[in-house]
């Protein structure tokens, strides 16, 4: 079954994606600390219809971010696979990082979703809110599962109630994401 073609939405409204949307699950991947809470992406339209993406995390009571451009992967088509594309490492950046970014499901209001890759090494559970309904929650893994995911490896992203609103004090060196990239 993992070697299926995913299934991604289509006709994907870009205005009405835009915002704020706030990590309620992933798999642990090398481009986020370990212990980084209060995840969460803000993206914004730009007039030439690519996307400003911003991602912040908090790690040791520190505002970590990137900020990178995503598009779509085939302009022409109707499926919303994105490529997101980064410059690392975030205090010198000076090397492109491109990603895939595919919206395997997306409630009709716009208020979670689903975003996987090919390889299936990446996975994300997003939401307006910082937290979830645990239905939601259990129908996105199991969408997931279904394309091929191996659900067991989905990690719940610590979420502070009421949410994270202030920027906070930001690492200026860039320490999170060298140590997320040494594993720590």
């Amino acid at each position: 079954m993992a070697n299926k073609e995913m299934e991604v939405v289509r006709g994907i409204d870009l205005k009405r994606y835009m915002g704020r949307w706030y990590e309620i699950a992933s798999f642990p991947s090398r481009f986020q600390p370990k212990d980084g809470v209060n995840t969460r992406a803000t993206y914004t339209l730009n007039e030439d219809g690519t996307v400003n993406v911003l991602n912040e995390t908090w790690s040791d009571g520190k505002r970590g971010y990137i900020e990178g451009t995503a598009y779509k992967a085939d302009p022409k088509s109707d499926e919303a696979k994105l490529k997101v594309k980064f410059y690392v490492p975030p205090f010198l950046p000076i090397i492109p990082v491109v990603g895939d970014y595919w919206v395997l499901y997306l409630d009709d209001d716009y208020q979670y979703a689903l975003i996987g890759q090919p390889s299936r090494r990446y996975l994300w559970i997003l939401c307006r809110q910082n937290h979830m309904d645990e239905e939601v929650y259990n129908m996105l893994i199991e969408k997931a599962r279904e394309e091929g995911y191996d659900v067991t490896k989905l990690h719940k992203t610590p979420q502070d109630d009421p949410p994270q609103e202030e920027e906070g004090p930001v690492d200026t060196k860039g320490i999170w994401w060298i140590k997320s990239i040494l594993g720590r």
